[in-house]
């Protein structure tokens, strides 16, 4: 396209570049362990720097203009690199917020399983004590994170795998202690920097919610005190519904049944989320599901879970702006923010899931 060009969009609708809050350029689709141990232990840290810089590519087609990516998954600080490629021009993508390694204790992350003594990669930085978490939280900003990531959950399972839907309890084992948590997000806020927890059942959302974090990723179960803290704290929900229904079949055959029923516990705690006027922003976690499949399709999810198509739009860019603290700079069609445009055929305030075929984008006024 050349400086005055017409292009005429009259047959489409125009909407701000989409916002995937949760994204892993860095991570190739994970249904099994062994899909994640071939990931860290065959593929060389720079082999996986070049797919991620495709996957942003990618990520861009499909019409999200801006990512957060949250964290490597074993790959250290490739996502600050491919960030600056970005910013530097040297390859195409989205804008991008890095929270690089992410952060769990000693014994409750991948890799797992091997023999003691031996020395295995893991998939995040491990850390134990108030002491190591500080540190290695002001190691991670001095590499370039701009969110910080932890760990504050596993172990998932049901109180009563026997009660009514509306009544399931998805319990969990903390991770961090209430003081490691503590420490890791007075750190991160010190530094005026964001955290993001992965929390899904009720000890660890519980616990990452009286430490203030910022946004609640995935979230599968929250009590409802939780979500008035929620509320009360301006913490954000990331619910990622698409990768739980992609990943709970699978280990559900390898012998871990509860992810079945983890499906319905997450459509209850979103549908409840919305009434109790939690914020809620879009978000994937894409790349733990094939980057084959357009992420937008999480669109259409939130809208059949309680949203309307407008606020399903909503969460995936002027609410995902906000989280992202972007909010001045992208996330609507306005006089002053950036020029991030995408056109689809058809109407998503009516059919959401047109923004499953994004056929037009523009970043920073420039078409790609």
């Amino acid at each position: 396209m050349q400086p005055g060009e017409l292009v005429d969009l009259s047959g489409e609708t125009c909407l701000p570049g989409l916002i995937d809050t949760h994204t892993h350029v860095l991570l190739q689709g994970d249904i099994t362990a062994e899909d994640y141990d071939v990931q860290l232990l065959k593929q060389s840290p720079s082999y996986r720097a070049i797919v991620g810089g495709v996957r942003a590519g990618q990520a861009l087609r499909y019409g999200f203009t801006t990512i957060r990516d949250l964290e490597t998954e074993g790959a250290g600080y490739a996502d600050v690199d491919i960030k600056r490629a970005i910013e530097r021009g040297y390859i195409a993508g989205p804008r991008m917020r890095v929270a690089t390694r992410a952060l769990d204790v000693t014994g409750a992350y991948p890799l797992q399983g091997y023999a003691p003594g031996m020395d295995v990669p893991h998939g995040v930085q491990l850390v134990d004590g108030p002491d190591e978490a500080r540190k290695a939280v002001r190691e991670q900003i001095s590499y370039g994170a701009d969110w910080i990531k932890v760990y504050v959950d596993r172990g998932y399972h049901l109180k009563d795998p026997n009660a009514a839907a509306a009544d399931l309890v998805l319990d969990d084992v903390p991770t961090f202690t209430p003081e490691e948590l503590s420490a890791i997000v007075d750190e991160a806020h010190r530094e005026g920097h964001p955290v993001a927890a992965h929390a899904m059942g009720l000890q660890g959302v519980h616990n990452a919610v009286v430490a203030g974090v910022d946004s609640v990723e995935h979230g599968d179960y929250i009590a409802p005190s939780d979500m008035q803290m929620m509320v009360a704290k301006d913490i954000w929900l990331v619910p990622t519904t698409y990768v739980l229904d992609y990943v709970a079949k699978g280990r559900a055959a390898a012998g871990n049944a509860v992810w079945l029923k983890m499906i319905t516990v997450h459509q209850e705690t979103f549908r409840r989320a919305l009434k109790a006027g939690v914020k809620i922003a879009f978000g994937t976690d894409v790349g733990g599901f094939d980057w084959n499949i357009d992420p937008a399709i999480e669109f259409g999810l939130m809208v059949r879970d309680g949203m309307t198509p407008p606020q399903a739009i909503r969460a995936g860019t002027s609410e995902a702006a906000k989280l992202l603290r972007m909010d001045a700079d992208v996330g609507e069609l306005a006089p002053g923010r950036f020029a991030d445009v995408v056109a689809v055929k058809g109407d998503p305030t009516k059919d959401v899931t047109v923004l499953e075929h994004v056929d037009w984008v523009m970043k920073g006024g420039v078409v790609q």
